[in-house]
């Protein structure tokens, strides 16, 4: 059994050493120049990656704001229609309620209604010629006109005044 065992069974094996070593060689470096344009090349790549992905995202939010926008405005749609339709609901309440009290005051108007209602609650009844009394008044006439008053309350104010000097 001439090879040895390269696993070790255990509940956690441990890491065996390669038999190799990697040698490390050198490779011919680039000149300078390269470097430089290839940097600058991969700068403005990733200047130009940043960009696209700046749009993107710009694009992604925007399209959110615009639908949340919408969604917004038809929340507040909804809602308002939804005002209007209760208000509508409760007014034909009200108008059915009217119709009914106004049917309820031309009934109880009713002369028939009223002349009973006297009779009993009250105890009238319908004027006789023997309910009827009459006044005689004596034909002179008790009115004053205002402009006569007038003249007098100016006449006893000049009176007056005459009467201190």
């Amino acid at each position: 059994m001439g090879m040895p065992y390269r696993y070790q069974y255990d509940t956690s094996p441990k890491k065996l050493k390669p038999e190799y070593r990697r040698k490390n060689k050198e490779y011919p470096k680039k000149s300078t120049a390269y470097r430089e344009k290839t940097s600058k090349k991969e700068k403005t790549e990733e200047i130009q990656d940043i960009k696209k992905k700046a749009k993107i995202i710009f694009y992604v939010l925007a399209t959110f704001a615009i639908v949340f926008t919408i969604s917004y405005r038809n929340s507040l749609i909804d809602e308002a229609y939804s005002k209007t339709e209760s208000l509508k609901n409760e007014y034909s309440k009200i108008e059915k309620e009217n119709e009914q009290i106004e049917v309820s005051i031309d009934n109880s108007l009713n002369f028939n209604n009223i002349e009973q209602t006297a009779k009993e609650l009250l105890g009238m009844t319908k004027l006789n010629n023997k309910q009827t009394v009459y006044i005689s008044l004596p034909k002179k006439d008790y009115i004053e006109s205002d402009s006569g008053k007038e003249e007098k309350k100016e006449e006893s104010l000049i009176d007056k005044i005459f009467n201190i000097f």
